[in-house]
């Protein structure tokens, strides 16, 4: 939002010292956060010229240029009575009065004028947009001057388009929607000097009769009111006001005709858009309905739109001439030839403006307030001002027929303790301060047996519980003056455990070589499809977003590897092409019901059944730990060719993580997407399987834009911190020697080496200090579906020395153990 301060200034009384500068601090303590100030960035010479005449003159790389003679005025003139300036844009005529910025000037950014050879000829000075100006944002087209201005060649640009005025520019918070006006804005302004305030829309209307033009509301909740004023006779070559439209240009709009820059400057006004319809062209009565299936408008953008029944239509018998809140049709337009005119002021429900304008991807001025909050007791004032100011600049005469149909939602009632500022923020904020700042704001405050009900203002649809209230108080009081209190840590408390063995986790992932990463926990059912998942797969069932940030992934994730892929082909597409990530963080399941959370109020504990609802609606969360590996593992270098990671890796970091949680976890096949069959291994604790690791498939690869035989594992965190035996007492070493047993044992190949493992370690016994496979052998040797597992065997006691025996003993017991559970035969 675009306000200048000559136009703030109107409606609150500051005092005289007060700046563009000190102004802008102030509103940013009150929530309202600067941009920029714009404004007093052009300094020489900047003047008004008018077009003599022109020669378009293609270019050798296909643009085509304008070299032209422009009337700068006597003063600024050379010898033949002009200027020569070479200009990029089409958009002007001969005669017309154009703005120009002369050698020795200085444009906003700092870009200065000079003469200068372009296009082989010497450009002396520049014909301006409204972007290079600084006042608006259109480039593609220069500023032209309409009868408004009053103004002749050689005039100051600088004082008429008032650039001398400095305009605060804001960024407007949705929840602060009444700030996207000059009203709102000076609103703040006042609160924050305790200056008077003149509200712009306090005026006098007539009273709603049966004159006014037809109006009928189908669709009460999407439209509570509507207002209609009607001007005959208006003059539509009349020219905007020179005042008017520099501050609608001022402001970040163009100035367009008399007609448009009227409802435009009432909407930055008041904050209420305002449609303007040709009167001539309606026909019957206006209605405001919703859209029937297939229905179709041409738009104001000259767009033929496919309507949704969602949509919210203002119609006539001819059909759709609008939609509503967003923008308005071609068939009902006001023109150069308008004379008659009826002007709307409705309010509309946010929600259905928000997904009207998202659904036809057609922001607007207009939905930008709407979608937000605009005031519902606004309509019938904003009408009769642009009535009142049409009629001051353009002749005819307003109707006496005023329409005003429907009634604008109820206000807000609040009710909080009189101390809750105080309590919440630790402020020593006291009954009357409270009352003093409610008041400021525009509610209707009344206190009674230390209870305090306020009757929120219609501007401010924010304001619905007792905590808006004491965000109200604390802005103005002043965040500074909050209190910086550090919390006492209550003694014997710390970290939890689930906390401590995830950052045990965490620390050995990284002792890996791996990198932690948070990716956003969004998805879509194109990231399911990426992944090769099947209809059928669990991983398909989410919890959806109500509002998401994208239509793309709507979804909260019930996997970490999307975001993981998307991070490995970010970092691979910037040349990190050695890469080890890993997250951990929750993923959603959707519950089996299904039902939705209720809405519990926050100014009372809810009821048992009601906070029992909400729980049993919030979706199971679990924490899981993902993993994606790509390119070198061993890097080469100097000392020879490096080692490629592969999916042995992905499965060796979660047995790290087993490792350093102490937990017992068993390695099987698997075949599951999005892995490759037969390089995929899945982890067990006890009977349940929780994640998998190995190569992924070659179609994910391609899909997610990361090179072949990347690998990735995904488990189950909470699975292995519930399971975890902390292992936080230190290992206890024997200083007596170790004896060395190695044994090679033939299986059938689709036994896994970790069963092969776990069973020789069970056999081994107490004597079994560790074992490690070293070496799988397959070929014919061994015979086809046979493969040779070699494990290296080693054997130490706490007490003595092992004799041959005592090893040869356990060694054979855990060989006999394996031929029996797995047909296990002995290499020689």
């Amino acid at each position: 939002m675009k306000a200048p301060l000559s136009w703030i200034r109107e409606y609150v009384d500051l005092p005289a010292d007060v700046t563009a500068e000190s102004l802008a601090h102030e509103l940013t303590a009150l929530g309202l956060k600067l941009e920029a100030l714009h404004g007093a960035d052009v300094s020489g010479p900047l003047v008004v010229g008018r077009v003599l005449s022109f020669v378009d003159e293609p270019q050798k790389n296909g643009k085509t240029i304008r070299w032209c003679r422009v009337d700068v005025g006597p003063a600024q003139n050379d010898a033949d009575g002009g200027r020569g300036i070479v200009c990029g844009a089409r958009n002007f005529a001969v005669d017309d009065l154009v703005v120009c910025v002369l050698p020795g000037a200085v444009l906003p950014g700092g870009f200065e004028i000079t003469a200068r050879k372009t296009y082989g000829h010497v450009s002396d000075g520049m014909i301006c947009s409204t972007r290079e100006l600084g006042i608006g944002d259109d480039h593609a087209g220069i500023l032209v001057l309409g009868d408004a201005y009053d103004a002749k060649p050689g005039d100051d640009a600088i004082a008429l388009l008032g650039l001398d005025d400095t305009v605060i520019e804001f960024e407007i918070n949705p929840d602060r929607a009444y700030a996207l006006s000059l009203r709102g804005v000076a609103r703040e302004a006042a609160l924050a000097y305790d200056a008077p305030y003149h509200d712009p829309a306090h005026r006098d209307v007539p009273e709603p009769n049966d004159g006014g033009y037809p109006v009928q509301i189908d669709d009460s909740s999407g439209c509570p009111v509507f207002a209609t004023r009607t001007v005959t006779g208006f003059d539509p070559s009349a020219p905007s006001p020179k005042h008017l439209a520099a501050r609608v240009q001022a402001a970040g709009m163009r100035s367009i005709s008399l007609a448009v820059d009227v409802t435009n400057y009432v909407m930055l006004e008041l904050g209420q858009p305002i449609h303007a319809y040709d009167a001539q062209k309606l026909q019957g009565p206006i209605v405001v309905r919703r859209a029937g299936a297939g229905e179709k408008l041409t738009t104001l953008d000259d767009v033929q739109r496919t309507l949704s029944d969602d949509d919210l239509l203002i119609t006539d018998d001819s059909g759709p001439i609008g939609l509503a809140g967003v923008m308005g049709g071609a068939t009902t337009e006001i023109s150069s030839s308008t004379t008659d005119i009826v002007i709307e002021a409705a309010h509309f429900e946010p929600t259905t403006i928000f997904r009207t304008q998202r659904r036809h991807k057609l922001p607007s001025e207009a939905s930008k307030r709407f979608e937000r909050g605009v005031d519902p007791l606004l309509p019938a004032y904003a009408a009769d001002r642009v009535a009142t100011l049409l009629v001051e600049h353009g002749g005819g005469r307003i109707e006496e027929g005023v329409t005003y149909v429907g009634s604008p939602p109820p206000a807000v009632t609040i009710q909080v303790p009189v101390d809750l500022p105080a309590r919440i923020t630790g402020m020593a904020i006291d009954a009357e301060t409270t009352v003093k700042h409610l008041k400021a704001v525009g509610c209707v405050v009344n206190v009674q047996d230390g209870v305090l009900t306020a009757l929120a203002p219609t501007w401010r649809p924010d304001l619905t519980d007792p905590y808006d209230l004491v965000e109200e108080v604390a802005r103005i009081v002043g965040y500074e003056n909050v209190p910086s209190v550090l919390p006492a840590a209550p003694a014997g408390r710390g970290l939890t455990r689930e906390q401590k063995l995830r950052r045990r986790a965490g620390l050995a992932l990284a002792g890996f070589g791996l990198a932690e990463v948070k990716t956003y926990p969004f998805v879509g059912v194109g990231d399911f499809d990426a992944l090769s998942l099947g209809a059928d797969d669990e991983r398909r069932r989410t919890v959806d977003i109500a509002n998401p940030l994208s239509e793309e992934e709507p979804s909260l994730t019930t996997t970490l590897l999307p975001g993981l892929l998307k991070v490995a082909a970010r970092n691979v597409g910037r040349g990190i092409s050695d890469l080890g990530v890993f997250e951990t963080a929750a993923v959603f399941q959707p519950t089996e019901s299904g039902a939705a959370a209720p809405i519990l109020g926050v100014d009372t504990r809810p009821e048992d059944a009601g906070l029992a609802a909400l729980f049993a609606a919030i979706p199971a969360q679990p924490r899981h730990l993902g993993i994606v590996l790509t390119g070198e593992r061993e890097s080469s270098g100097w000392w020879g060719s490096g080692r490629a990671a592969t999916w042995a890796d992905a499965i060796q970091a979660v047995r790290e993580v087993a490792r350093v949680l102490g937990v017992d976890v068993e390695v099987s096949t698997a075949n599951r997407a999005p892995w490759h069959p037969g390089r995929c291994a899945a982890f067990s604790v006890g009977e349940r399987i929780v994640g998998y690791a190995g190569e992924l498939h070659p179609n994910v690869c391609k899909s997610y834009g990361v090179p072949p035989r990347t690998s990735a594992a995904e488990i189950d965190l909470d699975a292995f911190v519930g399971a975890s035996t902390e292992l936080t007492k230190a290992p206890v070493f024997s200083n007596m020697p170790v004896a060395k047993e190695d044994v090679a044992l033939v299986v059938d190949a689709d036994v896994s080496a970790d069963a092969v493992e776990a069973t020789l370690r069970e056999g081994a016994g107490a004597l079994l200090e560790s074992i490690r496979l070293f070496d799988v052998y397959t070929g014919a040797q061994i015979g086809e579906g046979k493969k040779s597992l070699a494990f290296a065997l080693r054997f130490r006691a706490a007490d003595r020395t092992l004799t041959e025996q005592d090893t040869s003993a356990a060694r054979d017991a855990a060989v006999a153990l394996a031929a029996e559970r797995h047909g296990a035969v002995q290499r020689t």
